[in-house]
């Protein structure tokens, strides 16, 4: 089988650079904001910066917000970037009274001001890997990736593949069933990014 790779549009960028980066691991992708398109391939990833509230207006006003909830429940792999893991979950304070997917329990928060560094949050940053399951499988400790961001992730424990420490715990990467999702950018952050995109297009091939 041809595993072929969504990639979502819903208006938040961060495209080229993620399609570029599955094309550079041998991945098959297709750029798409059509629901019908998306429920047929074998996985899909939600890319995205931005704000949280214009996000989930742009899935909505595409139909994607229900067809990526129809999607996940088929089972098929699916993985979140930056805002796209944001958008899975309940709920933002940089949006209140906008619900997200709440495909994930957990909320996200802003990145304190008052610890003595910038916000947003823009560089390099250590994981502390706690349950590495399929997405982080195989990576050293304390791998180095690249984050850019103002709002991180408070989820439930026992999502919680990775932290990083950035005036909080920041959940950096969080996996349940079929789900995986990353507040860091993988195809911003080198070998070890590249890395963990290779995890999640061999969770593909094993999986669809």
């Amino acid at each position: 089988m041809n595993h072929v790779i969504a990639i979502i549009d819903y208006g938040a960028g961060n495209l080229q650079s993620v399609e570029k980066a599955l094309r550079h691991i041998g991945c098959s992708c297709t750029v798409t904001s059509s629901p019908q398109e998306l429920m047929s391939v074998q996985a899909a990833v939600l890319p995205g910066v931005g704000a949280f509230g214009e996000a989930m207006a742009g899935l909505r006003s595409r139909g994607l917000d229900s067809a990526i909830k129809s999607y996940v429940k088929t089972g098929r792999p699916f993985l979140g970037i930056c805002l796209g893991l944001q958008v899975l979950f309940e709920s933002s304070e940089e949006s209140p009274g906008i619900e997200g997917l709440s495909l994930l329990p957990g909320k996200i928060l802003r990145l304190p001001e008052d610890c003595g560094l910038k916000v947003p949050h823009i560089g390099w940053n250590s994981l502390d890997l706690k349950s590495p399951g399929w997405l982080l499988k195989g990576l050293p400790q304390e791998p180095y990736v690249y984050f850019v961001h103002s709002y991180y992730l408070q989820a439930e424990p026992e999502l919680v593949c990775a932290t990083a420490q950035y005036g909080a715990e920041i959940h950096a990467a969080v996996q349940s069933g079929n789900i995986a999702a990353c507040q860091f950018h993988p195809e911003k952050s080198g070998s070890t990014g590249l890395s963990i995109l290779r995890n999640f297009a061999d969770y593909v091939k094993q999986n669809t």
